[in-house]
């Protein structure tokens, strides 16, 4: 008698639960699975939709990630290809030859050639005519180096030079007396240029210069960095 009773409590449990939905008591409608979670038509599956689902985030995310990823390496390469196509550095000396000679003094200012090259990146220094044009407006290092000999002690040195933007002179590293039989002076500086210009060092009147290939006599520019 036990055993009917219990059976037919299972019966009415049986029939009561499937008349429950995922959706509540009551809620009996039609689930369509191609919009829905399967949860709701599948307990069983609930595990493997929501596993799906944080996959789903995770490539998201990592594809987020891996554009932004590109993205800042394209502005790295475009970064390092201005770097390199605005890269400017010239350094020359006076002399070439062996033998020890002198440039100068002249009745009037005179432009000073270097004929010895160490380093022209960007050739924008000319060797034809001892100018340095300017390729990219930026903030640039000019170092200039004169030194002279007045040949026996008494006689008049005059180790000077003029650094000069478009015929403006900037600095003059200048060492003029008679107590000296040799001398030098040196000037570094730095300015703010703008692409075009021309930068040069000139020889002022009564100035002389001298030496041979070891280069006492040098003329030197770089750019820091650009600022266009």
């Amino acid at each position: 008698m036990r055993a009917i009773v219990l059976l037919c409590l299972l019966e009415a449990a049986f029939i009561q639960a499937n008349d429950y939905s995922w959706g509540g008591p009551g809620a009996n409608r039609v689930i369509d699975p191609t919009t829905e979670s399967p949860c709701l038509l599948d307990q069983s599956s609930c595990g493997c939709c929501l596993m799906q689902q944080q996959i789903h985030r995770m490539g998201m995310f990592f594809n987020m990630s891996l554009n932004e990823v590109q993205k800042e390496l394209t502005k790295a390469k475009t970064a390092l290809s201005n770097v390199r196509a605005s890269r400017s550095a010239f350094s020359v000396g006076l002399n070439t030859g062996t033998n020890f000679k002198c440039f100068g003094p002249f009745r009037d200012d005179m432009l000073i050639i270097y004929k010895h090259i160490f380093i022209n990146l960007g050739d924008g220094y000319n060797a034809a005519t001892g100018i340095f044009t300017v390729p990219r407006s930026g903030i640039y290092s000019l170092a200039l180096t004169v030194y002279s000999d007045a040949g026996a002690p008494g006689n008049t040195l005059a180790a000077c030079a003029s650094l000069q933007v478009n015929d403006v002179v900037l600095a003059g590293p200048k060492d003029k007396n008679m107590q000296d039989q040799e001398d030098s002076a040196t000037v570094v500086l730095a300015v703010h240029l703008n692409a075009g210009d021309q930068v040069s060092v000139k020889l002022p009147i009564g100035c002389f210069l001298c030496g041979d290939n070891s280069h006492y006599n040098t003329f030197t520019g770089f750019l820091l960095y650009a600022t266009d």
